[in-house]
Parts: C-alpha cells; structure tokens; sequence
C-alpha cells in the first residue's frame, strides 16, 4: 500500500488530494490548487477570439513562461502571468512545481478622457488554467471551477488508505487531546470513547433504538455504506443516468434533451461500468504477470551478482598461481592481467548491479500502480470510476509494454570465458594475453589483410583479409584487434566469420595498429602482419584514389593510407586536410537512439511520438580536435525546452539531456535558455527559439571547451570546460519540436574571432 502513496497526492502541492476535481487531460488536482494556478486572460485574447484570425490556441497566451528547469532550484515550472504585468512572488511545493498566487483584480476606476468623457472599462478577461503535468492549457467557461467534476473515486481511495495507516480509531467528540474510541454509533455515524458515549449518547430515550458497533465493525460498515448519486456538472439537480461514448463521461437526462450529446452514441451506465472494469481487471492480469516475472528476474540478478563475485576470486586465485611459477619479467605482465580481470569483475558488476537498481524502481512503480487500480476497482461508483478508468488502462498497458521491451534479460553473463596459456616463451611474454586453450592440432595459417579493398569515412575505418592461397587448414572465424591509438594494448573489435569488418569511433590525428588472425576447433593461428593507419586532423568524406587524380594531388598519399608492415612498419602522414574538407559528415544514430524517437529524410531530422523527453545521439563520436555542427528548428509547438549538446554513450535516454552526469547540454525555450549537467542549471540567458531558429554546438577539445550559439551568435559565455574522454553529439526533445541536423560547417565566426584574439 505504501507504494500507491505517490498516486495519492497533489502534483501541486505534495499533500493528499483535498477536494480533487478531474481534468480534461484526466489528471487530477486540488480544487484550492488549481485555484491558486489559475491564469486571466483578456476576452480579445482567448482562443475562441483568435481562432478565426486562423492563429493557434497557443498564440492567445502573451505569457512569460517559467522555464521548466531553474538556475536556482532546477524546479519544476508552471505559467506565471502575462508578460507586461509585474512579476508576482512564488512559492515553490514540496516536489517542485511553481504555485503562483492569484492574481487580485485592481479596484475599478473610471477612466477619463481629456475632454471629460467617461472611457469604457478594460475588457473582460478569462480563467486559464494549465495542468503541471502535462503543460496542457485549459480554458475556463463562466462556471469556473464547477466546471470540472469531482474525483469522488479518488478520494475514497485516499479515505481507505488514510484509514488503513491510522493506528487506531480516536473519538470524534473529545475536545482536546482524543481517546481511543470503544464503539460507533451507525445511525449518528461517530466515534465514541466510553466517557463521551456516557455524556453525549446515553441508552435511553430516541438514542436507545441506535445500534453500537465496535470500532473495527463499525470502519468497515462506514466503508460499504453506499455513496451519494451522483450529479451531473452542467444539471446540478440531474442524476448521470447514460454514458457517452463519443465524449467518454457520464451525462444525464437533460444533457440529451437539450441537444449537447443527441446525435451521440451512448449507452447504460451501468453496463460501461462493467464494462470498463473488466478491462481495467484484464489489463491487471498481463500487468501481474509481468511484475511476477520482474521479481523472478530480480532473484536472478541478485545470485549473478554472489556467483560473479565466486567465479571472479577462483579466476583471480588460478591467475595467480601461473603467474607465479614466471620468471620476474612474467611477474609485472601478471599485474597487468589482474588489472584486466578486476576491470572485467568491476563491469560485470556494474551493468548488473545498474540493471537491478533500474528493474527495482521500475518494479516499485508498476506495484504502486497495480494497488491503485486495485483499490480504484473496489469503487461501487460507476460514473467516478469512469471519469478516470480510460487513463487508467492506457497507464497500465504502456507500463506493461515497457516491461516488455526486453527489460528482463540479464544484460550480462556470469562467466569470465578467459585461459592464460603459460607455454609462451620468454621473449613473447610481453605479448602475453588471454586465449582460448585448445587441443594441440593443426591451426589455420595467418590471414592476409587485403590493401586493395581498406578504406575509410570519417573516423571509420573499413578492413578486408583472406585466408593464404594455399592454406589447407579451413578457419572458422577470425578475429580482428586494434590498439588504442596511443601505442597501448590491442583489444579485440571484432570475432566472426566474415573476412570485412568496419571499425567507428576511431580518435582522429592518431596512429593505429591493427593485427588480424583466424581460428578453429584446434586452436588460434598467428597474427598476420600488422597494418598501421594515421588519422586526419579531422573527419572528412570518402576519398578514393579517382577523386585524389582529378584533385591533382594523385602523387601524394590519400589523407588516411594503410600500409603493410613487410620488414619495417612503416606510416604516411596524412596530406593538408584543410585544402580538402577539415569538417565532419554524420547522421543521428537510430540503433542507440529511445525507441520513441521518429527518423526521416536520411537520420537527419528527428522528432518523438511521446510528451516527455527522449535522447537520441550522433553516429559519430569525437574525442579530439575542433568540431562544429548545427540543427534548425522545423516545429516548436507550445514552448518545450529542447536541449542540446554531448553526451557519453551511456547516457540516460528517456529523460532530458544533461538530468545525469553523461551528458552536458544547453536547454532552451522560446524566451531564454539554461546550462545544464548532472541535473544543475547554471548560467540563465536571455533570447530563446522559434520555428526557423538555429542552434549551434561547438565543441573545442584543443581548449577542452562547449560553447553554445542561437542564430549565430553566441548564447552566453562558454557552457562547459574540462571536456575530454569520447563525446557525441545529443538531442533531447518531445512531439512539440522537430529538429534538423547539418554537419560538415566550418567554425563560426564569432568563435574564430576570439579564438585570434586569445592567440
């Protein structure tokens, strides 16, 4: 039950639900609540007004809207008032939304015009009202607030829950501090302690024919005594007596005879409420199921993490033991393969000990949900419970499909599938690595990288190699190893049975080796010679040795050449990459992007199909030199705070850009923009975006640096310093914006003026 708390409270003001009303989007709030964020706006303004002139419901609001994330407070916002009016002060509720107090009408004065005429009043103005939610802006009629039906489901269920939690029943007639009740009255429908019942209900007279129930006895008969019928919102004085199907709400007689659902479909009130129950019940079972999975799954997890730990000290105990039965120079290699085997245990832990935090929130949340549902089902209201049992369902089959997107799959093995072999010989030992022991028996021979067909984009390289003409040994897959551009240990980038392997996220301005060598049942061949490869100063396009004859440059060598290591490894320098294009071509990448996230025209422009955030990075990595990209807003509806900017691989993908510590960003609405990182907001900078607008990402790994600019000028100081490690390009956004990227810029201008000027 603790878990279906969060459900139970105000997005507002962080209390329990007082009063809740239920709108149109289907979430809830306090009726003083909603009071306190409503909104005037003038009658010339409104929508219905402005709807004719052919502008959108989002034109009529000439508001300053709090950005949703602030400097101060990374606070949750809501609209504040109009622009030209003079700012009001806030109070903040306990989980961040912005509450601003209504606003008081100035006393009515006359206005007078010079000649002495009295000057009509100002207009009349409107009740808006946006839910904290879902930032969706509600227009009020002239009912105001009674407009809006009352969640009486919602508050049942909070009534149970608060009475479950109580330790035990008070008296409702003690004046100061209340005794534990000993009976209840369920004519008077009170609680009485003994010395209370004695003074207030004595057993004679027209009391004597009221019945008295233990305290427990009489909780439960208050919880199963009927509710009042309820009433229609427009026809006080009406029953809801039908269900429109159309309008989905509960409507009574008169709201048919008077035309307003007459030509509409609807149906019993009654049957919709079975109805809707037993799709709400069905929907629970698969829901169930999955959470009976997620708690399976779970017990799992936590033994991977105890037979890890077991495999990893038995790993680390044989290691030790061939290592130690080496000469001294065998020795300091075996550190370095401690390290390796501690990285791997540290890993393994790691993406468990994630995926187990992760399933456990998420395991929470559906729990808490389910209990909700549960107790909402226990409603003997039909219309309340419709009011509220198609948002329901919608919420428990989206948290069923989420459960269903492969989140109860180990996202790692237990094994550490790795064998020293100790028969190396001494002069080999600084070659000594992990392999696989296999029977003494013939071994395939070296494959042979094949120069012709190696090519490169970007900082992607594409290698091919073969097996020896005349090789009798089949070989069953190959592995392919580079090392870290830095003259580091080779790591495997690639094992299987093709002969073609392309490598992406290469540093650029750096000199690589990469080795190849094939296996079977019998064992691990050789290395085939190893081929070095320098790296542009930047990414560029594909360039082919036709392209270089016609550049007139065909004498020299291409920008990115391989070379085969015969006797003397050998290495070109790249030529002038400025003469040729010193910039990067790249998309956004759909394999790592939230699956929420809409491609088109090519990868390079994204929009999302949810009103929450969702991340999708670059294809392309960069960890050096100077680098400059930029997107064009193609929509922004209804002021989202896009972001933009760089993040690690691993970032989070389902939240906004820079919430985590893998990711650094500039989020920005339609009037000012913030910085933001490991979910702190710095730097609040006036002039936002529109449709149209350009936001550009500058990323200097020479300076260490992320600058940010809006229609090419810069926006703010510098956003970021310190930069380093593998960084790529990042987008967070909703269904209100759609975003188009452009690659292969040069430096802005007002960058390369300072960066002359600091020179």
């Amino acid at each position: 039950m603790e878990e279906m708390e969060e459900e139970l409270k105000c997005p507002v003001c962080g209390s329990f639900y007082r009063e809740p009303i239920i709108l149109p989007c289907s979430h809830s709030l306090c009726l003083a609540c909603a009071r306190n964020i409503l909104v005037q706006t003038p009658d010339s303004e409104s929508p219905q007004s402005r709807r004719a002139s052919g502008l959108s419901d989002y034109d009529y609001l000439d508001l300053d809207k709090m950005s949703l994330y602030s400097e101060a407070d990374s606070g949750y916002g809501s609209y504040g008032g109009f622009a030209s009016a003079p700012t009001t002060p806030c109070q903040k509720s306990p989980n961040g939304v912005r509450v601003f107090p209504p606003t008081m009408p100035a006393p009515h004065q006359p206005h007078h015009h010079s000649s002495g005429a009295l000057l009509p009043p100002p207009a009349a103005r409107n009740q808006c009202l946006t839910c904290p939610q879902c930032h969706r802006s509600l227009l009020l009629d002239e009912r105001g607030l009674r407009g809006f039906a009352k969640n009486r489901v919602l508050e049942g269920v909070i009534e149970r829950y608060q009475q479950s939690k109580a330790a035990a029943l008070r008296c409702q007639l003690c004046e100061k501090s209340p005794k534990e009740a000993t009976v209840m009255c369920e004519q008077c429908d009170v609680f009485y302690c003994e010395p209370c019942r004695l003074r207030c209900h004595p057993p004679r007279g027209p009391l004597a024919k009221h019945r008295l129930l233990p305290p427990a006895q009489g909780r439960v008969s208050r919880r199963l005594s009927p509710r009042k019928i309820s009433t229609c919102t427009d026809h006080e004085l009406e029953n809801h007596s039908m269900y429109c199907v159309q309008c989905k709400m509960p409507v009574c007689y008169q709201c048919l005879e008077e035309g307003k659902h007459s030509s509409h479909e609807v149906k019993a009130l009654g049957a919709m409420w079975k109805l809707h129950k037993s799709q709400l019940s069905q929907a629970l079972n698969g829901l169930s199921d999955r959470a009976k999975e997620a708690k399976e799954f779970l017990v799992q997890l936590r033994n991977m993490v105890q037979q890890i730990q077991e495999n990893s000290v038995e790993f680390e105990a044989c290691l030790v033991a061939q290592c130690d039965a080496l000469i001294d120079a065998l020795n300091r290699r075996k550190v370095q393969l401690l390290s390796r085997v501690n990285k791997e245990h540290e890993h393994k832990l790691k993406v468990v000990r994630d995926q187990i935090s992760h399933c456990t929130v998420k395991l929470r949340q559906t729990t808490g949900l389910m209990e909700y549902c549960l107790e909402v089902i226990k409603e003997n209201d039909p219309s309340g419970f419709l009011q509220i049992s198609d948002a329901l369902i919608r919420r428990v089959h989206l948290t069923e499909d989420q459960w269903g997107k492969g989140t109860l799959t180990p996202r790692m093995t237990t094994d550490f599938d790795l064998n020293l072999d100790s028969a190396p010989l001494l002069q080999s030992i600084h070659q000594l690595d992990f392999v696989q022991m296999k029977v003494p028996s013939l071994v395939p021979a070296p494959p042979m990288l094949q120069m012709e067909e190696c090519c490169t984009q970007n900082n992607s390289a594409t290698l091919s190699w073969k097996q020896p003409p005349m090789s009798m040994v089949q070989a069953e897959g190959y592995i392919l190893e580079l090392d870290d551009g830095n003259g580091g240990q080779f790591r495997e980038v690639f094992v299987g049975k093709e002969t073609m392997c392309t490598v992406d996220g290469l540093h650029f301005n750096s000199t690589y080796n990469a080795r190849v060598k094939a296996f079977n049942k019998a064992g691990v061949s050789h290395y085939s010679k190893t081929l070095i490869l320098q790296t542009s100063e930047g990414p560029y396009p594909r360039m082919s040795a036709s392209l270089a004859a016609r550049l007139q440059i065909n004498t020299m060598p291409s920008p990115l050449e391989f070379l085969q290591n015969s006797e003397q490894e050998t290495c070109v320098s790249p030529v002038d990459i400025k003469k040729l294009v010193a910039v990067a071509w790249f998309a956004f990448d759909p394999g790592s992007a939230h699956s929420d996230i809409i491609f088109s025209n090519d990868n390079l422009t994204v929009t999302c199909n949810s009103y929450d955030d969702r991340v999708v990075l670059g294809k392309t990595g960069f960890s050096k030199g100077v680098h400059y990209w930029e997107l064009t807003i193609d929509r922004y509806d209804n002021h989202p705070d896009p972001a933009f900017g760089v993040a690690r691989v691993e970032v989070m993908k389902d939240v906004m850009l820079g919430k985590d510590d893998k990711a650094w960003a500039m989020y920005v609405d339609n009037n000012r923009s913030w910085f933001m990182h490991n979910n702190s907001h710095t730097n609040r900078t006036e002039g936002g975006i529109t449709k149209g607008a350009t936001v550009g990402v500058l990323l200097d790994f020479t300076r260490r640096t992320l600058t940010f600019s809006i229609n090419e000028e810069q926006q703010g100081p510098v956003a970021f310093e310190g930069m380093e490690g593998l960084l790529f390009p990042a987008v967070s956004l909703n269904r209100n914006v759609q975003v188009t990227l452009h690659t292969g810029l040069p430096i802005p201008g007002f960058y390369s003026s300072r960066a002359s000027i600091a020179s």
